[in-house]
């Protein structure tokens, strides 16, 4: 076997089946799932007559490059989205949702033989990131998240030294689980350390699309255009139609940016069979194509959050996020003994509702586990489900805090 597999962490849900195995919900209260992020909306009936009127493209094998048309939508989407114009034949790749494409490309980007080979991630993360870089035989670096900076992370904490060996830095922008956009100026502090170190940026934008200003997240390649850097080396941007369109089933998104780095990756990807089937191409065309849905999906997100938000904030510290579908609340006062853990069990055990906790995103790093004492919660179900579960945590939350309640 691979000696590598053993360097792998569990998985944050198998770690929380383990913590709560020995529990048996009060069955008065009907289960609520707030732990996994899969969208719950319906899927737009577009992509469903598209899928039905192109079933004969399963009669063919994909090509891995994808099919032009797929490309210039994902091109064009692009263009009307941030106002970039990307060369359809070089700069844009379509891929199996951006799970398998964001580990896969460290598995393109890494050489192992070099020494001390590192993976910058952000703290909390996706656990992608760092199953992708210990599989491609490099260690991980973290940047811990900064509560007083909106959660975002903190690039200054990462020494000269290691960014040195840095060879790929994941950013997840809105973040998960924080919802953090990251700035301008951010952006432009990170692609000075690229060229001064030379690794490549790999920017994951899956809930791009779901946000609750007027003014809509800045992305990595809209970022790079406004700071001259046109031909976006070292850059290759990651989305998704799972969170935009509602269908985490089809596995369909795209990578853009470097042409040299697309290059590799589809060599890459050419050999690992990652193509997508023609007919799951036609049904991206017409999501790609469509933002009716898209902003009806954004919309009904924004009244759930409305509604969720203000009742959760009136005894834990909780706010609306920049972007995305989480809840990313401080319990660390409210909490028993301020543990994420013990809350989320406890909860689960007198009122049926599960939620995540925050230290099994991340990891020990710079002294400190900067997930602990928070809980993530993914507002995915409709709303009357979602309400629901914040009046059972609301109850569960008086029952445990000191009084009088913390309130942020």
């Amino acid at each position: 076997m691979n000696p590598l597999l053993a360097r792998l962490h569990p998985y944050p849900f198998e770690r929380l089946r383990a913590l709560t195995r020995d529990i048996t919900p009060d069955p008065q209260y009907k289960p609520i799932g707030l732990g996994i992020g899969e969208p719950r909306h319906p899927t737009p009936a577009l992509v469903l007559e598209a899928l039905v009127a192109n079933l004969k493209g399963l009669a063919h094998y994909p090509a891995t490059a994808g099919d032009p048309g797929l490309r210039q939508a994902m091109c064009d989407w692009v263009t009307r989205r941030y106002g970039v114009v990307l060369d359809a034949a070089t700069q844009v790749l379509p891929v199996n949702g951006s799970r398998e494409a964001l580990f896969a490309i460290a598995q393109t980007v890494i050489d192992p033989t070099q020494p001390g080979a590192t993976v910058v991630c952000p703290n909390p993360f996706y656990q992608i990131y760092e199953g992708a870089a210990l599989l491609a035989g490099a260690q991980t670096a973290f940047a811990n998240s900064v509560p007083a900076r909106n959660f975002a992370a903190d690039w200054d904490s990462i020494d000269d030294a290691t960014w040195a060996r840095t060879q790929l830095v994941y950013v997840c922008s809105p973040g998960n689980p924080t919802g953090a956009v990251m700035p301008l100026a951010e952006w432009k502090k990170l692609f000075e350390l690229s060229d001064r170190f030379g690794f490549v940026i790999a920017s994951d934008e899956c809930y791009s699309e779901i946000y609750f200003r007027d003014e809509p997240p800045l992305g990595a390649l809209e970022a790079a255009h406004a700071l001259g850097r046109t031909d976006f080396r070292r850059l290759v941007v990651f989305t998704s139609l799972s969170k935009r369109s509602n269908v985490p089933g089809m596995r369909s998104g795209f990578v853009a940016g470097d042409a040299a780095v697309l290059k590799s990756f589809l060599l890459y990807r050419t050999y690992h069979g990652s193509a997508m089937s023609p007919t799951l191409q036609q049904a991206s065309i017409a999501a790609w194509c469509d933002e009716e849905h898209v902003i009806a999906n954004r919309d009904k997100y924004r009244r759930k959050f409305a509604q969720v938000t203000p009742m959760l904030a009136e005894v834990m510290d909780v706010a609306l996020p920049d972007a995305g579908f989480y809840l990313w609340a401080d319990v660390s006062r409210i909490a028993p003994e301020g543990s994420d853990i013990a809350f989320a069990r406890g909860l689960l055990a007198q009122y049926n509702v599960a939620v995540l906790p925050g230290s099994l995103l991340a990891r020990e790093s710079h002294g400190a586990n900067p997930g602990a004492g928070r809980i993530r919660m993914a507002l995915v179900a409709e709303v009357d489900e979602c309400l629901e579960a914040a009046r059972r945590i609301c109850a569960y939350a008086r029952s445990v805090a000191p009084s009088p309640l913390v309130t942020p």
